[in-house]
């Protein structure tokens, strides 16, 4: 085993067998955190920093060719004005009979960005407050609540029944609902009454444990509903993209996407101008690559928009080369060196983030 890995940590650091040195044009577009530009004009990026990669184990030099978006770099790849195009180029069943793809360099799919300006301390007023507390999702946690109290007062009832001063009858009734007062109050923090009996207490300990369990839990969960609602409004999903002023990027993924669900979309020829009209108020969600808006929710829109509900229509993205060129088997063997390496993960946590934090 050790051998193995010795052999793969040599060949990593090699030039893919059969890689001439060799300046190859690459063609961009800005797309964080795909593609970027530092202050002192180098370009960055996961995208970027992962062709560095592949190009430094192949000894090419790589000169940059800036074109205004995703379909630009395909078509500067099929006119032979760029040798492969990086980015956030999907790898899609309509693309691949054109270009050959390397490996995928990150997994993700589209996703729902909605705006920020729901979000904020609740202001329910007198109204909203009645229609949530006679809702049914207020009855079903009371009577949650009521059938996990039964057992510790029947329990109780039969132990306290026949000590002095008791806090329940010795009758089943009234004694039960005296018994289940105690039990249902306790998970407000309010039992009625004090157990006398050496068990009833040890009982009374543990129930006190359940309760605030049982308040946190419902606490969470009501939290948590609420919280939804505000940030992803009536866009939790694609399905409620339907009539909603919805933005993404002209002949991209997504904008194919939107259209087969019936959906014409607000375009713009990239996604800063997209951003731009979201932060105007000009549109109700923005539906993109999940990688791009993870970053800028995280980053530059982390008070303008939030994400809303999970990933959707999977895609890998990878590089694209024009068919047969040697070149792209090149470039995935320096990619699998990469991933061997661990040079990938760190590269993905680097701009994305630990998926476990």
């Amino acid at each position: 085993m050790f051998g193995v890995l010795l052999v793969v940590a040599v060949f990593a650091g090699l030039p893919a067998a059969g890689a001439q040195p060799r300046t190859v044009n690459v063609a961009v577009h800005e797309l964080e955190p795909m593609v970027m530009k530092a202050d002192d004009g180098r370009r960055t990026g996961f995208a970027v920093d992962v062709w560095q990669g592949i190009a430094d184990r192949n000894q090419w030099t790589t000169n940059y060719i800036e074109v205004e978006d995703a379909a630009a770099e395909l078509d500067a790849v099929a006119q032979q004005k760029a040798d492969v195009a990086i980015g956030g180029i999907s790898i899609t069943a309509e693309r691949t009979p054109k270009f050959d793809f390397t490996q995928p360099t990150i997994n993700g799919g589209l996703q729902i960005m909605v705006p920020m300006k729901s979000i904020g301390p609740a202001q329910l007023g007198i109204l909203p407050f009645l229609k949530l507390l006679f809702s049914k999702t207020i009855l079903i946690w009371l009577l949650a609540g009521l059938a996990i109290s039964l057992v510790p007062a029947l329990i109780m009832w039969l132990l306290e029944r026949r000590q002095e001063d008791s806090m329940v009858s010795r009758k089943f009734f009234p004694g039960i609902f005296q018994a289940l007062g105690w039990g249902f109050g306790g998970l407000g923090g309010a039992g009625d009454g004090a157990p006398t009996h050496w068990m009833s207490r040890i009982l009374a300990i543990l129930w006190g444990f359940v309760a605030i369990v049982f308040v946190a839990y419902y606490t969470a969960t009501l939290t948590t509903n609420m919280t939804v609602a505000k940030i992803g409004g009536s866009v939790a999903s694609p399905s409620d993209l339907v009539g909603k002023r919805v933005g993404t990027v002209e002949d991209s993924t997504s904008a194919k996407f939107l259209q087969e669900m019936g959906v014409q979309p607000q375009t713009s020829p990239d996604i800063e101008g997209v951003f731009q009209a979201f932060r105007d108020g000009q549109l109700d969600a923005v539906v993109f690559d999940s990688p791009v808006l993870q970053y800028y929710v995280a980053n530059d829109g982390a008070s303008v928009g939030a994400l809303s509900g999970p990933v959707f229509q999977p895609e890998d993205y990878g590089f694209a080369f024009r068919p047969g060129d040697p070149m792209r088997r090149d470039a995935d063997n320096a990619l699998l060196s990469m991933r061997a390496d661990g040079t990938v993960d760190q590269l993905r946590r680097k701009w994305f983030g630990d998926p476990e934090e």
